[in-house]
């Protein structure tokens, strides 16, 4: 799967994690590369596009808490991005929200819970069906905003 990943500076160390242990995904890296501090919005729009784009299939964005760069990521239109602090909302996202960002907080949670919520959201498909309805006025409302 074609992924674009994104964070800030408290995110960097947890991208880097992901990207080496979901090694068989082709990450396209959108930043930032280092630690130095920056700003998530710049980065979240970045994954967000290409996202909304088609040119890659899904996104992960990482900050601090997970929230700011969900924020930043859902202003991109055709973004879905869901903050997820445990397997079940990762699940939850992508089979009844249709997800395509995964926002994820360094700070809050560790290594290993972020792995698996990662691969819990990877391998998760759009359940569709009633759920299908929903999603399409979320994107209208998108439109009419």
């Amino acid at each position: 799967m074609k992924i674009a990943i994104a964070s800030d500076h408290a995110g960097f160390r947890l991208k880097e994690i992901l990207k080496k242990h979901l090694g068989e995904h082709q990450f396209f890296d959108v930043g930032t590369h280092n630690e130095d501090s920056c700003d998530y919005p710049d980065y979240a729009e970045q994954a967000g596009k290409l996202v909304a784009s088609g040119e890659v299939e899904a996104g992960i964005v990482i900050c601090g808490t997970g929230i700011g760069i969900s924020i930043a990521a859902n202003k991109v239109k055709g973004v879905r991005a869901a903050l997820c602090f445990n397997e079940f909302m990762a699940d939850m996202s992508r089979r009844h929200n249709n997800a395509n960002v995964l926002a994820l907080g360094a700070r809050v949670i560790g290594d290993d819970l972020a792995l698996r919520i990662a691969e819990t959201w990877l391998k998760t498909g759009f359940d569709g069906g009633r759920h299908e309805r929903r999603v399409a006025k979320i994107t209208k409302i998108e439109s009419n905003c």
